[in-house]
């Protein structure tokens, strides 16, 4: 009940602050994926992004040289993967310390966050801030289902074996954010934490990647875990393999697609995410035609023979050749 309070209250204080998240930096997502670089000030956040994309960040041993976003393009696998330096995070960045509600908004567009270090140290103060400011790392949001009503009271299903929570503990949460009368069904094991984390608005689930820069200077890796890419952007060491934990952190596969009576387009593949199904293609290719979508061919990995027919359920797998017929 406490934890219910404590959350409710801090919406309340930051709603009528009028300061929530701030205006945040104004930056137009653009390309198949957003990667915002968070760290401290002056850990080479700059010199990273400079190395990796198009971009032209000022870079400077002291800090605060970011004063704004700076957006780059990184072109991988056929992918352009929009990547954003964004000023330094610093303690109490959630409380609005140092520009940092506007951080933590322009976090939010993200759809992965590289925690750039140069010191292992730094990452729990920064997942910290994070947690703080509402984002649930490398986390999918609870199962939990919410149907409002005008009465009948609360029916709550709790469709797990040995559940966490008891049903009188979901009825007092629910009851501080003066919810009395609904359907409630939690099908995963959750704790309090995560059931008010479901009634929240301001929760954003965002999947992160740890880098350790400056490798070069380094003298005592006994800290660093097998987890964490070690990179020396400075030297341009190990920057290929930050590539490709990017592209696997993002789930993106690439998809080939054909026209009727042509050859596949091997050039410039559809970046889609993993798992994604023909209709998915369908409605990303049609425009809103979607209905006129009737079955797709497909070659390659998700497919059991050459030119397979299948429907708009069929999931894709990376490299496939995709032919819609509509």
């Amino acid at each position: 009940m406490l934890k219910a309070k404590l959350a409710k209250l801090r919406a309340e204080v930051e709603k009528g602050s009028g300061t929530s998240y701030g205006p945040g930096f104004s930056v137009k997502k653009s390309g198949d994926a957003t990667v915002l670089l968070v760290g401290f000030p002056s850990v080479g956040k700059s010199t990273l992004l400079n190395r990796l994309t198009n971009a032209d960040s000022k870079t400077g041993h002291y800090d605060f040289t970011t004063l704004d976003v700076i957006p780059g393009m990184m072109v991988y696998k056929g992918a352009k993967i929009q990547i954003l330096d964004i000023p330094g995070l610093i303690a109490d960045a959630a409380k609005g310390t140092g520009k940092g509600k506007r951080v933590l908004s322009a976090l939010r567009s993200a759809d992965l966050i590289i925690f750039l270090l140069d010191d292992v140290y730094q990452l729990e103060p920064m997942r910290k801030e994070l947690y703080n400011g509402g984002f649930r790392l490398d986390r999918q949001p609870p199962d939990v289902k919410i149907v409002k009503k005008d009465t009948g009271g609360l029916k709550i299903n709790i469709a797990v074996r040995k559940p966490i929570l008891s049903k009188a503990s979901v009825k007092r949460v629910l009851g501080e954010f003066r919810i009395h009368n609904a359907d409630v069904l939690i099908r995963e094991n959750i704790d309090e934490e995560q059931l008010i984390d479901s009634l929240m608005k301001n929760r954003a689930y965002v999947p992160s990647l740890v880098v350790l820069n400056k490798i070069d200077i380094m003298l005592d890796f006994s800290r660093v875990t097998k987890d964490i890419v070690k990179v020396s952007a400075e030297r341009d060491e190990n920057l290929d393999d930050l590539r490709e934990a990017i592209w696997k952190k993002l789930g993106l596969i690439r998809l080939y697609m054909k026209r009727i009576g042509h050859d596949p387009d091997m050039k410039e593949p559809l970046i889609m995410k993993d798992g994604c199904t023909v209709m998915g293609v369908a409605k990303k290719i049609l425009r809103g035609q979607e209905k006129y979508f009737k079955h797709a061919r497909i070659w390659g990995p998700s497919a059991r023979f050459p030119e397979q027919k299948v429907g708009p359920y069929h999931k894709l797998r990376d490299k496939d050749i995709v032919e819609l017929h509509a």
